[in-house]
């Protein structure tokens, strides 16, 4: 892994991703809209910027072009199909073999076998509601998913937990099904998940992998972990 382009760079989990790139050494291409270039001032100098809409295909193939991985953070934002259409132009454009990781909540799920706590619920009725004010589509971001899911490229859509803001706590757990023990904290530290995207781009056990993430040192996370020690002993 040499060059990689993040989609969405401009954002707090985009940022995040940006600095964990270059900690490994990466050349670093981001995509953001072209208001909020400025919202990368930090990293001037050290990475490239493609400004435009990242549902933009021609903005999106000349990004991603010559690049070993793609970072995509997949927003539901307004009624336009953005979501789905940002992952439709990375899946067309990325060159063949690039690994692709796409970030979301822990809603949409791959399977259907996903058991949601009533926080999660109460945040996606809010979205289908927010969906009849014109502001946030959900049903867009479930397309999105769906296209990767279907598409034969080497991707991972990385999904993850209600954030927070603090110290990293180091690389997150992770599990394929929301409702399964490990992931009963469903908080996340968003520098880590940001890792986790970023380590994700070289661990191949990933390759078409939905996992549902959660932070490595919240409680059921070091229940979890405690439980397994046990059983080994």
């Amino acid at each position: 892994m040499q060059k990689v382009c993040i989609v969405g760079a401009s954002g707090k989990l985009g940022q995040y991703m940006v600095g964990h790139a270059l900690d490994r050494g990466y050349e670093v291409v981001g995509v953001c809209r072209e208001e909020s270039v400025g919202k990368l001032d930090a990293f001037k100098g050290r990475i490239s910027i493609v400004p435009g809409a990242t549902d933009d295909r021609e903005v999106i193939r000349s990004a991603v072009a010559g690049c070993d991985g793609v970072l995509v953070v997949l927003v539901p934002w307004g009624v336009h199909h953005y979501a789905s259409g940002t992952a439709q132009a990375v899946l067309d454009h990325a060159p063949p073999g690039a690994r692709l990781v796409f970030s979301t909540g822990w809603y949409p799920s791959r399977d259907g076998k996903d058991v949601y706590p009533w926080s999660v619920k109460a945040k996606v009725l809010l979205g289908w509601l927010a969906r009849l004010a014109r502001v946030v589509d959900l049903g867009d971001q479930v397309e999105a998913t769906r296209r990767v899911f279907a598409s034969d490229t080497l991707w991972t859509v990385v999904r993850g937990s209600d954030l927070e803001e603090g110290k990293s706590q180091g690389l997150p757990v992770w599990s394929r099904h929301v409702g399964d023990p490990i992931l009963e904290s469903n908080l996340t530290r968003r520098v880590d998940f940001a890792l986790f995207m970023v380590a994700a781009l070289e661990n191949d056990e990933l390759i078409h992998e939905a996992p549902a993430i959660v932070g490595r040192l919240t409680p059921s996370a070091l229940a979890f972990e405690a439980q397994t020690v046990e059983a080994r002993s």
